[in-house]
């Protein structure tokens, strides 16, 4: 039987805290919670969670994680904690880390979240910045893999805005050495930074592509993926960003593009009709739910890797 064991790094903030093989073996002890093949109790164990956005499936699948750990999770909203009133997140993270055992922080800034990764003696698990989402690639790896059994000649094409969903899949792309494709409109690509060290990681470099060509991007790809146009805190530019993204929906037309036994995935919240289909959101070849429960499986594998 396969054990969780402990992670080289104390933190999970960006895709790149963890190896290819720490990657792989936490999508192993995902697949084991999922088939109920064993059971690891971490009993008075409390998971913090601060997340300064809205949130639906990270906050209930870190919850309902936890709980299948035995351990307890505290919410603490801002809007109604000393948080929100501006206390430094130096005294937060002090304070927070004499209470908990590991927090799971989404948040707007990546700076803000190292912030509390320096300052706490406990780990700090990155549930969404602007600039990575690491727990929502996990579950879209362990997807991929449920699908296609391994990664070998696997072709993932996301289609949208460069976002920190593709950052993310970039970067666990990198560390697999599997070709991630990226079809934006021009002024929407991914984080240079990231691109940069996702090449760096990259044996075959001309296996990260980012396009302006949705067409083009899905040609023979093995898995389509999408997200919203406009994330969290965008609102005010979701009428310039509707108009300048025509053109990059997930169809049924652009599916048959893809290979024949492409599946669809979808991090969720999804406006039907505007970046996918609501066909294709219910076709046969949609596993946007699966990815969705993956989410529990993979979080619990990851907090039981960090708090053992």
């Amino acid at each position: 039987m396969l054990n969780p064991t402990k992670l080289a790094s104390k933190n999970f903030l960006s895709s790149l805290d963890i190896s290819v093989e720490e990657l792989f073996h936490i999508l192993e002890i995902a697949k084991n919670f999922k088939n109920q093949d064993f059971t690891i109790e971490l009993k008075n164990k409390v998971l913090g969670l601060i997340f300064d956005k809205s949130s639906t499936r990270t906050r209930v699948s870190f919850q309902v994680a936890m709980s299948r750990l035995g351990g307890t999770t505290i919410d603490l909203n801002p809007t109604t904690s000393q948080i929100g009133r501006g206390e430094p997140i130096r005294d937060t993270a002090r304070v927070l880390s004499r209470y908990c055992d590991v927090l799971a922080i989404r948040t707007f800034k990546q700076s803000d979240l190292e912030e509390y990764a320096k300052w706490s003696s406990k780990p700090v698990i990155n549930a969404l910045t602007d600039l990575e989402h690491p727990c929502q690639a996990l579950a879209d790896f362990m997807t991929i893999k449920e699908e296609f059994i391994d990664f070998e000649n696997v072709v993932l094409t996301f289609i949208g805005d460069g976002n920190n969903v593709a950052n993310s899949l970039i970067l666990f792309g990198a560390l697999l050495g599997i070709e991630v494709r990226i079809a934006c409109p021009k002024g929407y690509e991914p984080n240079n930074l990231l691109i940069n060290r996702a090449l760096k990681i990259y044996k075959n470099k001309s296996l990260l592509k980012i396009t302006n060509d949705p067409v083009t991007a899905v040609q023979g790809a093995n898995v389509l993926y999408t997200d919203v146009w406009s994330s969290m805190g965008e609102e005010n530019q979701q009428q310039e960003k509707d108009k300048d993204f025509l053109g990059f929906t997930i169809d049924k037309n652009l599916v048959l593009n893809a290979d024949k036994d492409a599946i669809i995935l979808h991090c969720l919240p999804a406006y039907r009709d505007k970046e996918i289909t609501d066909e294709v959101i219910e076709s046969k070849k949609s596993r946007i739910f699966e990815q969705a429960e993956n989410r529990m499986h993979a979080q619990q594998a990851l907090l039981s890797c960090l708090l053992l």
